[in-house]
């Protein structure tokens, strides 16, 4: 079974192919922002970034007519469950025309289009719009405001099932709290299988590297008709330039923690304030399950420093064993999901059937 994983980015494209559980291939397309630039919106960029993929593929010596089948990244489609979908045309349909233009919505739109062409089907695994929550975690604090489960669904859940092989248990069998932390972080309570609560990626949880967070209301609403700030103005505080961009005028983790470590005072005080808040937001968790957690996974690309974990441990390794799993398994975790389906160890769901439409 061979696969092609597709995971588009902000500024790359990466992809992999895979021979059943074995990458065989992995390469990261890098594409400069004068490329980018002639595009209106992210939905445009498909045709460029396919033919990017196809020509990489063809000088790797990698032949098209060899897939079986086609790993997307999920996108910005509607709120659905958990698990691995057939791409469809109401899928790509959704994201195409989503006003979130996240890169990682292109996935779907050029794995359906060569699935197409090649007589062959695509699938994608745990979208970032994953909505799992309970029916208290839907409650906000006012009626016309439901949260939502937005978070980093695909990883999560791989370093979830991998910590459980460690443990020579069921991913299904645990309680566990997953804490993402790359530009973006969330938090995530998985109860037996299933992610039950979860901070949103761009509303809630700690400040990131470039998001805010959550907000005190009050401010935020005070904010919004100062008549400072127009409505586009003001989602980039919120996603973009907020977080530790809005202190330090960068989002690059490691200048602040290396200008941290040269005495920089300000530099120290904000890492340690999102290592703070993000204790926080795992404390938080613990009480979903009644303080039944088995373990609290920290992965993503800050997941590297040393410090971040031995400092998050400091705080929250009371409530649980701390593992770490740096970086991100997402090309492993696209491919197994289709490997799934193909084995027939689970079936492909279908997008319209799932669409969780009172979110």
């Amino acid at each position: 079974m061979r696969i092609l994983v597709i995971n588009p980015g902000s500024t790359s494209t990466k992809i992999g192919v895979f021979d059943n559980q074995a990458k065989c291939f992995e390469q990261v397309l890098r594409h400069s922002s004068e490329e980018l630039a002639q595009f209106n919106n992210v939905t445009a960029q498909y045709g460029f970034r396919k033919q990017t993929i196809v020509d990489a593929l063809m000088q790797s010596g990698i032949a098209l007519y060899e897939l079986d089948a086609i790993a997307c990244r999920g996108g910005a489609c509607k709120p659905i469950s958990g698990g691995t979908y057939l791409v469809d045309e109401q899928l790509c349909h959704d994201q195409a025309n989503n006003p979130i233009q996240h890169p990682s919505s292109l996935a779907a739109l050029i794995g359906f289009d060569l699935a197409k062409e090649l007589g062959i089907k695509a699938y994608f695994t745990d979208s970032p719009m994953t909505n799992e929550l309970s029916e208290l975690a839907s409650f906000s604090g006012h009626r016309d405001i439901k949260r939502h489960g937005r978070f980093h669904a695909l990883n999560a859940r791989a370093v979830a099932q991998t910590y459980a092989q460690q443990c020579n248990k069921h991913y299904s069998e645990l309680n566990l709290i997953v804490c993402h932390m790359g530009g973006g972080i969330t938090i995530s309570l998985h109860q037996q299988g299933r992610a039950v609560d979860a901070t949103d990626a761009i509303a809630e949880g700690p400040m990131t590297p470039e998001r805010s967070g959550r907000l005190p209301a009050r401010d935020l609403i005070d904010l919004c008709f100062s008549g400072q700030y127009s409505h586009d103005e003001m989602k980039k505080l919120l996603q973009g330039e907020g977080g530790v961009f809005s202190y330090l005028g960068t989002a690059d983790m490691r200048e602040v923690e290396a200008a941290a470590e040269e005495g920089d005072r300000e530099a120290r005080m904000v890492l340690d304030a999102m290592i703070y808040q993000i204790a926080k937001e795992i404390g938080a968790m613990a009480p979903v399950v009644n303080g039944q957690i088995d373990g609290v996974i920290l992965t993503g690309g800050i997941a590297y420093s040393q410090y971040v974990t031995s400092e998050l441990n400091k705080r929250v390794g009371y409530i649980a064993n701390i593992a770490v799993f740096p970086g991100e398994m997402e090309l492993e975790a696209l491919a197994a999901g289709v490997l799934q389906v193909c084995n027939q160890k689970q079936p492909a769901k279908c997008y319209g059937d799932n669409i969780k439409v009172d979110v």
